[in-house]
């Protein structure tokens, strides 16, 4: 099952939260991000993943997607 754009975007701004700490999150400016940025941030906010629909801070499940994103990441980078 291939990912949809929709994920990869999710998937993308996932990997753009810093992972060694929950006191730093991130902002998605609507008026600047790209329109696929801010559903991806709508999105994760609605499955509960981050904490405001603009981004925010990653939840619980948000950090354990993040790890599992950058551990998929990985695993296709390397050689």
């Amino acid at each position: 099952m291939p990912f949809s754009v929709d994920h990869l975007a999710e998937l993308n701004l996932l990997g753009q939260f810093p992972s060694t700490s929950t006191q730093e999150g991130l902002k998605v400016h609507a008026h600047s991000a790209a329109p696929e940025t801010v559903r991806a941030a709508e999105s994760l906010h609605a499955k509960g993943l981050i904490s405001q629909k603009d981004g925010g801070y990653l939840t619980p499940l948000g950090a354990e997607a993040v790890d599992l994103t950058q551990k998929l990441q990985s695993i296709l980078s390397s050689s």
